[in-house]
């Protein structure tokens, strides 16, 4: 797949291959599914948790004799009918963690990354370069480059000053996010609309799924 190459002005300057084992893969929309199930269920802490009756405070003792009183028997105060009592098939700690194939996970984001291709949501910059870290430049560089569309701003691995500068200028921006390569996900992919690629950029795409 031949797509254009634009500069930070919107304009063409150059066009270039997008590998089309990465980019023109069989779209899985199951398979998409199911990792995207799998990075939110272990984003899950599970930390949710309740007091049973032997984990409550007080108790210890009957609070009537068992007979002859005319009220119903009871063992404890600390019971899951009493107010204060303990509770009964409540959350309880637990790992969420669902474990899936690297070849799978990364099929899945080539599924996604040719999805996004299909429907024009690929925008390949020759490069993102600011003097400074500045919310508004960014702001005027997305609009020629995305429009009005969120956008995932993807970065090469290597941490550069210059890629610093660029995740500062994005980062109050509700309607884009940076995202270094080495760290793609289906979430991040399907919540943007528009995926902007620097070249150095697609390098890396390429040596990390080809």
């Amino acid at each position: 797949m031949e797509v254009k190459v634009v500069s930070m002005q919107g304009r063409k300057v150059d066009t270039v291959e997008l590998p089309a084992s990465i980019f023109e893969a069989p779209i899985n929309v199951d398979l998409m599914h199911q990792a995207y199930v799998r990075q939110m269920a272990n984003a899950r802490l599970g930390t949710h948790k309740t007091k049973t009756r032997s984990e409550v405070s007080g108790g210890g003792r009957k609070p009537w004799r068992q007979k002859g009183t005319g009220r119903a028997r009871q063992g404890s105060t600390r019971s899951p009918v009493w107010v204060g009592g303990g509770k009964v098939h409540t959350p309880r700690p637990r790992d969420y963690t669902k474990k899936m194939p690297l070849k799978m996970r990364r099929a899945a984001l080539r599924s996604a990354l040719s999805a996004k291709a299909a429907e024009d949501g690929i925008v390949v910059v020759k490069e993102l370069a600011f003097e400074e870290p500045k919310t508004r430049r960014m702001a005027e560089v997305l609009q020629k480059l995305a429009g009005d569309a969120s956008a995932l701003i993807l970065l090469p691995p290597q941490k550069d000053e210059n890629y610093r500068r660029v995740e500062l200028s994005a980062r109050n921006l509700p309607y884009a996010k940076t995202l270094h390569v080495n760290y793609l996900n289906i979430r991040d992919l399907l919540a943007y609309d528009k995926v902007i690629l620097p070249l150095q950029a697609l390098d890396a795409i390429v040596e990390h799924l080809g």
